[in-house]
């Protein structure tokens, strides 16, 4: 039986939610499988990776054929890594106990390059919300001169309608001495 390491589409339209299976390579995509080793969730910055990681060690080992996506998940998540810190365990290249702490020094390296990415992230969501209340204060400032203006030149027009009132007034009484 060819078995292949792939995903199982689920969720709703246009928000796509992985499973990642264990399946016969002739059944359907969504269809029977052998087993759930994880999820794997795209929508997400970064994508979201649940993986049980001694099965999908165990199965890569025993020699399930993974597509593309899932390999460049598991090799994500170290599992190949580890097939070949095992290998070189086998062959007798170093301890087991050095293979472990070459792969948690690789892991510990990792997560802070994943720390590192979404501290930047967060960094660049403030300063764009810092750049877009900048230029809203600069364009309110921009309106509030405008109405500011209005108001000042309504002021001056009434001003100026009021002094042509009274200088009527006193030139209508004097023609009319």
């Amino acid at each position: 039986m060819a078995t292949k390491i792939r995903l199982q589409r689920g969720g709703r339209k246009s928000y796509a939610f992985y499973s990642i299976v264990i399946a016969d390579a002739r059944a359907p995509r969504d269809g029977k499988f052998t087993e759930k080793i994880g999820t794997y969730n795209p929508n997400t910055n970064p994508a979201t990776v649940d993986l049980n990681f001694e099965k999908a060690l165990y199965w890569v080992e025993c020699g399930a054929q993974p597509t593309d996506t899932v390999r460049n998940i598991l090799s994500k998540e170290g599992v190949y890594l580890m097939k070949h810190l095992k290998g070189g365990v086998k062959k007798g290249a170093f301890s087991e106990e050095e293979a472990q702490k070459k792969f948690d020094a690789w892991k510990a390296d990792k997560a802070k390059g994943i720390e590192a990415v979404k501290a930047n992230l967060a960094d660049a969501k403030k300063k764009a919300v810092a750049a877009a209340l900048e230029a809203e204060k600069k364009v309110n400032e921009a309106i509030a001169k405008k109405v500011a203006d209005k108001k000042a030149a309504a002021e001056a027009a009434k001003a100026e309608a009021e002094a042509a009132a009274t200088a009527e007034a006193p030139a209508e009484e004097a023609a009319a001495e």
